[in-house]
């Protein structure tokens, strides 16, 4: 019988040289099966093929007190949430709800494999029990389970944003010790919120002096940047008269356009601006297959590309 080499793959197993199952592009001993593995691997867009990937963008990065129900495919239910109690990953509550975190610290380079093993965590927890971080101590061995290996796919989130954080407490039970001081810090923090109606992922934020749309937008870059280049030199890039354009950060690998808009005003003032810019957006997006960027145009994108900054 043939030798085995140390390339070849057992039963079920990856090979060293093959490529890696994470999509990274590399292979399997250059990538999750080194020493290290997924930790050393850095994801830029980890949501990506997920109809819910710009929600969690939102859901991760700016949107304070929101929950979800997380489409699992089996295993008991799991209810995404931006935070939860002393920022921990996932929680069992008392009442057998099983909550997972967005907004934590990242143990690897791959926030879609950190979610996965809380939400196999907390599938797998007691009534009660609490995960403070996703560590070595919560993987499986071999290849890594990413989100996208546990959820539909195609399935997208019905987000619920709440005032405050008392959706923390099952019933009417009180907060006390730790879990009191983590209310009462994460509920002052809150900037109001409202999701804009109309279009997927766009909310206005009210930060205090000034107000603000963000919109998470799953086109790729480059041509986003071009389309905004091309509404710049229309003068269709305002939101209204009251509003402007003040630029964009990058989270996830995604763009996140962003709007300063009159505080004055109320965020269903905005449904309709919005749904109107996104036509127009569209519009733009469209005619950049047939026509390209004039001097005037380029010009423009150089000016917003100088107005972006990478969040992660």
């Amino acid at each position: 019988m043939a030798k085995r080499t140390a390339s070849e793959p057992t039963d079920g197993a990856v090979g060293r040289r093959q490529p890696c199952p994470c999509g990274s592009g590399k292979r399997y001993k250059a990538c999750h099966g080194k020493s290290g593995g997924a930790a050393d691997v850095m994801v830029t867009r980890p949501f990506e093929g997920l109809a819910a990937e710009c929600e969690l963008v939102a859901l991760r990065e700016f949107v304070p007190s929101a929950t979800a129900t997380l489409p699992v495919r089996s295993g008991h239910p799991v209810t995404l949430a931006t935070v939860l109690p002393m920022a921990a990953a996932a929680l069992r509550r008392s009442d057998d709800e099983a909550f997972v975190g967005l907004q934590v610290q990242t143990k690897s380079g791959d926030v879609s494999r950190d979610l996965a093993r809380a939400v196999e965590w907390v599938q797998n927890a007691e009534p009660g029990e609490g995960l403070p971080a996703v560590g070595p101590e919560t993987a499986e061995a071999g290849v890594p389970t990413r989100l996208q290996d546990l959820v539909e796919a195609d399935t997208p989130l019905d987000v619920q944003l709440h005032e405050d954080f008392s959706w923390w407490m099952p019933g009417d039970t009180e907060a006390t010790g730790d879990v009191a001081m983590s209310l009462e810090r994460a509920n002052a923090a809150i900037h109001p919120t409202d999701r804009l109606r109309g279009v997927g992922s766009a909310y206005w934020v009210d930060a205090g002096e000034k107000a603000h749309v963000r919109w998470v937008r799953p086109e790729p870059e480059e041509k986003l940047l071009a389309a905004l280049a091309r509404l710049s030199v229309r003068g269709e890039l305002a939101l209204d008269e009251d509003s402007r354009y003040a630029g964009s950060f990058r989270a996830h690998g995604l763009l996140v356009p962003v709007w300063d808009v009159d505080r004055d005003k109320h965020a269903r003032e905005y449904d309709g601006p919005v749904a109107a810019m996104g036509e127009r957006l569209a519009g733009a997006l469209t005619s950049l297959d047939d026509e390209q960027l004039d001097a005037a145009e380029r010009r423009a994108r150089e000016g917003l590309r100088g107005r972006q900054i990478t969040v992660r």
